[in-house]
């Protein structure tokens, strides 16, 4: 095929020629991560600062109060209910367009908020077609099971100053030689039980440090509903897994790793998202095109999951902004992101063999839009936190995966 007019200002082709006869698609991933960067840093200044979505929905702490925004473009009218009032439809959110909706809840004239912590909390919401429906917030910090029920409610996680882990040790130097020790906090017990992330600190990351490792690869992490998922079916981005304990607890983890000199990953699933409706994302405003993509491009058949609509506006926010989240509030080094053969293509790499060819890599089933999301988060990782460690759980062999976003590859540091 013809050479693009800018084929050599991208460093891949001169690492891999070859990739000359697919250089079409490679510039339609590459131009379209730089027109998202264009139209960020004109509409939102910048990706970093379009990553802080959590600054703007959920439990914001305001003048005297708290605001409390959601995405919804398919509600007709939406309520807040909870335990602070008996979970009834006196707390209306307000339409402020573009999907969004949201109530302010004045300080008590003693200072204290309108919410005790912590308090169990959803959404109700009435659809366009006039359904009602009740949602976790998206951007919860903290979900609980309610037992009554085994659904899941979102938390009102405002802890008093007092009561707020505050990061003793800095993050380790990036290490040379990863000694990676993977790990799933709950089952990290010798008892017949859920060990907690203090359980985990106390015991098992001494040890880890005693066999040579420098690095902890934690799985299950973000909230889930099914325990036997092993945390591959997130109901709750924003929420650590509440069976294990509260966020200050795993926070109390992440800084105990540290001081011992242990980076630690996460295991991050933006792969797809757990098809439930009652406690997690999935048609959040009753629709299945909200997060998602609808119908059946939407639908992971092998998984029974939900599939992100990558380069939706608002869904780029909410997932951009769950990368940051979990670096910036929780002093993570890094993430392992989990099952990405199904985002680089449509087929989800379902009934597919790669053998090597770059025509199983490129074509007709490449998803460009995952491509561009992964390009993007990428950049954005190694922006806010240069010494940060990416992994990409990719099957496949996709050519390009572990080379920079500059080069025209997809910024991974490790497969």
């Amino acid at each position: 095929s013809a050479a693009h007019p800018g084929a050599m200002a991208l460093k891949i082709f001169e690492l891999d020629p070859t990739l000359g006869g697919v250089q079409g698609q490679i510039w339609d991933r590459v131009n379209g991560y730089k027109w998202w960067k264009g139209e960020l840093e004109k509409n939102e200044g910048g990706l970093e600062k379009f990553a802080e979505g959590y600054k703007i929905f959920g439990w914001q702490r305001e003048k005297r109060g708290y605001t409390y925004r959601e995405w919804l473009p398919n509600a007709k009218q939406a309520f807040l209910i909870g335990e602070f009032n008996s979970w009834q439809n006196t707390t209306p959110l307000t339409g402020e367009g573009f999907g969004r909706w949201s109530v302010h809840l004045p300080d008590q004239a003693d200072g204290s908020p309108a919410l005790p912590h912590p308090c169990q909390i959803k959404v109700r919401i009435e659809t366009n077609d006039g359904q009602w429906i009740e949602r976790v917030p998206a951007w919860t910090k903290l979900a609980w099971q309610d037992h009554t029920t085994n659904l899941f409610n979102g938390v009102f996680w405002e802890p008093p100053e007092a009561e707020r882990h505050v990061f003793r040790h800095p993050r380790p130097h990036k290490p040379t030689d990863l000694k990676i020790y993977e790990a799933h906090v709950g089952m990290g017990s010798m008892d017949p039980k859920v060990a907690t992330y203090v359980d985990f600190a106390n015991d098992v990351l001494p040890r880890i440090k005693r066999m040579g490792y420098n690095c902890v690869q934690l799985m299950a992490v973000a909230e889930h509903a099914h325990y036997g998922c092993f945390g591959y079916h997130v109901t709750s981005f924003f929420a650590p897994a509440s069976r294990q304990g509260t966020p200050e607890e795993l926070k109390y983890l992440v800084d105990t790793a540290h001081g011992l000199g242990i980076i630690v990953l996460m295991d991050l699933v933006h792969a797809h998202a757990s098809s439930n409706t009652m406690d997690g994302i999935a048609q959040m405003d009753g629709t299945d095109h909200c997060y998602t993509h609808g119908g059946l491009k939407g639908h992971h058949s092998e998984w029974d999951s939900k599939i992100f609509h990558y380069t939706k506006y608002e869904v780029l926010r909410f997932l951009l902004s769950n990368v940051k989240w979990w670096i910036e509030e929780y002093k993570f080094d890094g993430f392992r992101f989990d099952g990405i053969t199904s985002m680089l293509y449509h087929s989800h790499g379902i009934g597919k063999g790669y053998t090597g060819g770059y025509h199983e890599y490129f074509g007709p089933d490449a998803d460009i839009e995952s491509h561009i999301y992964l390009m993007l988060s990428n950049d954005l990782i190694h922006s806010i936190l240069p010494s940060a460690i990416t992994v990409g759980e990719d099957v496949s062999g996709m050519p390009t995966l572990c080379r920079p976003v500059e080069e025209g590859g997809f910024g991974f540091d490790y497969r």
